[in-house]
């Protein structure tokens, strides 16, 4: 079952809590499909007036704040041994070599890197942990993890939601014109054919009239 199909299957309160944990989990540092689930229920809610997209920001959002927050702690207290067993566990999303590029941008571009690092993947997942790790000042990096939480979450459902709602608009109007187009094509063309044949039996000498007796 496509994540779609099992999201519109389950009640509208379940799904804003399964969207604000993904997206927590996924704030942690573990590895989860938070992106996905975001934009599935976005674009479900788009379709089906059940959901609300407001709602949906608003978990999104609040699960994302709380996760990195959480990953911040973790990241504090584990350090180093917390990234070494991430690397040998998911060395595709924690290798070393991930992880000095990671650990250099935050250190060039400190809370910035927590703003924008909820719009990229790895950055994602490794925001909370890694500046925890890093020992950055936490007002600072609430204040950056809230608003790239809100700026994301909201920002993501509001632009698929939108964008959901006029290609279904566009998509029931493109049937309509296509059904349109298709009966004046097959009129068009019928009269044409009719007129066609009409010629041919006007020019043909057998189709002339005989004279009377």
């Amino acid at each position: 079952m496509h994540i779609d199909q099992w999201l519109e299957a389950i009640p509208p309160l379940a799904v804003y809590l399964i969207v604000g944990l993904v997206i927590g989990t996924e704030s942690l540092g573990i590895p989860l499909p938070g992106e996905i689930v975001l934009v599935s229920a976005a674009l479900l809610a788009s379709q089906h007036g059940g959901l609300s997209p407001l709602w949906i920001g608003i978990f999104a959002s609040a699960g994302a704040i709380a996760g990195d927050s959480v990953g911040y702690l973790i990241g504090r207290k584990g350090g180093r041994r917390l990234f070494a067993w991430a690397g040998r566990k998911f060395p595709k999303h924690f290798g070393p070599k991930h992880l000095a590029k990671v650990e250099e941008m935050f250190r060039k571009r400190g809370v910035w890197a927590v703003f924008f690092g909820r719009f990229i993947a790895l950055l994602r997942i490794l925001s909370g942990p890694l500046a925890g790790a890093l020992r950055m000042h936490y007002p600072k990096f609430l204040a950056a993890n809230a608003l790239g939480g809100i700026a994301w979450a909201g920002g993501t459902t509001a632009l698929v939601y939108y964008l959901g709602v006029v290609a279904e608009k566009w998509l029931s109007r493109f049937s309509w014109i296509g059904l349109l187009v298709a009966v004046l094509a097959g009129l068009v063309i019928s009269l044409v054919i009719k007129k066609r044949f009409t010629r041919h039996d006007e020019d043909d000498p057998a189709h002339e009239r005989t004279p009377a007796t």
